[in-house]
């Protein structure tokens, strides 16, 4: 009921306006007529004579010859129906520019109230949004409401990286003190007892040395740390022969896969070359990284096996190795920066949590994908890359 009574309203206020209007237009007119008529009333007699009036002669009864002004009534209908169009025009002229300039007056004062209420809601993080937009901005309010989320899990992402950056900084920071404190005490004792027996002190020179290169691993983990902030990825892509990058990286890592007795079978795509356009430094980057990682949580005595696909105009390369499956909730978070399996660091294992976040981030500049799965103790991690 009160929706009728709002709308009759609106339309008499319309009604009003046009009568207004047309008062205006034909004051306009009137006075337009006047002042014509007073600066040149001759002049629109005559015009008045020549083009709505004709002569007509007739004799009177005395036989006397009379000249009578006869309305032309065809060019006064026509003149009158000029005027009328005039008029018109006049009138729908003044309604637009009247609509014209209500509009705009609108149109600043929605984008004021806008410009309060998105400021009041991006500002106040507990302000529900139905509290700020009323029900006619619900476009706006939709659009703020899935801006201010975008923003807050951002926000949440950097918080919770600088959160384990500041934890694994504090981690090495701890660990460097360990490695250094052992390498001291041992040359200490090499350098306070000279006449040690040979058996003795080689065994106190090899755990120096182990511990200085514990040492010297934790100060490159800081490097790569710094590295990483400083640094901003751009690719130099050039024609490459994956296939043959494989068969270098693989020779490269034979030193450390001895160590567990580990090795690599690499297959090959029907032992033909597949050519990309890939920047190689950093794409063998990303290999590097991987094959670290698979590496690093292999069981001994187990292959890592590298498979090499062509689909359409794709390569895809899988490295797969046997050891503890991942869990799915790690899984997750396994490309993000400063993460790491091995969170408390019992173990030598991984570096500052960043080789596989380096690594998604350039795939990702070849516009490739990076995935993992783990299941029944064997990892994959499957690169994608156009060709």
């Amino acid at each position: 009921m009160g929706t009728k009574i709002l709308k009759f309203l609106s339309f008499i206020c319309k009604v009003i306006k046009f009568l207004l209007i047309f008062t205006f237009s034909m004051l306009f007119i009137c006075v337009g007529l006047f002042i014509i008529y007073r600066t040149s009333g001759y002049e629109i007699y005559l015009w008045i004579q020549n083009h709505l009036m004709y002569v007509e002669i007739y004799y009177d009864s005395y036989g006397n010859m009379v000249r009578a002004f006869v309305p032309n009534w065809n060019n006064i209908i026509v003149l009158s129906l000029f005027i009328v169009l005039v008029m018109i025009a006049l009138m729908i002229l003044f309604t637009m520019i009247s609509s014209i300039i209500s509009s705009n007056r609108k149109i600043k004062k929605s984008i004021k109230e806008s410009a309060v209420m998105i400021h009041t809601y991006m500002s106040e993080e507990n302000k529900e949004i139905t509290d700020v937009f009323p029900s006619k901005y619900a476009a706006i309010s939709e659009q703020m409401l899935e801006i201010k989320s975008s923003i807050m899990k951002k926000e949440q992402i950097l918080k919770d990286e600088a959160a384990s950056k500041d934890n694994l900084i504090a981690y090495l920071a701890h660990d460097l003190k360990t490695p250094l404190t052992s390498v001291i005490g041992y040359l200490s004792l090499l350098d306070e007892v000279p006449d040690m027996p040979l058996e003795q002190r080689e065994k106190y020179t090899k755990i120096s040395l182990d511990k200085a290169h514990r040492l010297e691993k934790l100060i490159n983990e800081f490097f790569e740390i710094t590295r990483y902030n400083l640094q901003q990825i751009t690719l130099e892509k050039e024609p490459t022969d994956i296939s043959y990058m494989l068969v270098q990286m693989t020779d490269e890592f034979y030193p450390i896969l001895k160590e567990n007795n580990n090795t690599i079978l690499l297959h090959t795509y029907k032992n033909e070359s597949i050519i990309a356009n890939v920047d190689s430094m950093k794409l063998a980057r990303v290999f590097n990284n991987i094959l670290k990682n698979a590496i690093a949580y292999s069981y001994p005595d187990t292959e890592i096996d590298i498979k090499l696909f062509k689909e359409n105009n794709f390569v895809r390369i899988l490295f797969q190795n046997k050891g503890n499956t991942i869990p799915e909730h790690k899984l997750e978070s396994i490309f993000e920066k400063f993460y790491r399996l091995d969170e408390a660091r019992t173990s030598n294992t991984g570096g500052a949590g960043l080789g596989l976040a380096i690594a998604k981030e350039i795939v990702a500049l070849h516009n490739g994908t990076i995935t993992a799965t783990s299941k029944d103790n064997i990892t994959v991690f499957t690169v994608t890359l156009p060709l």
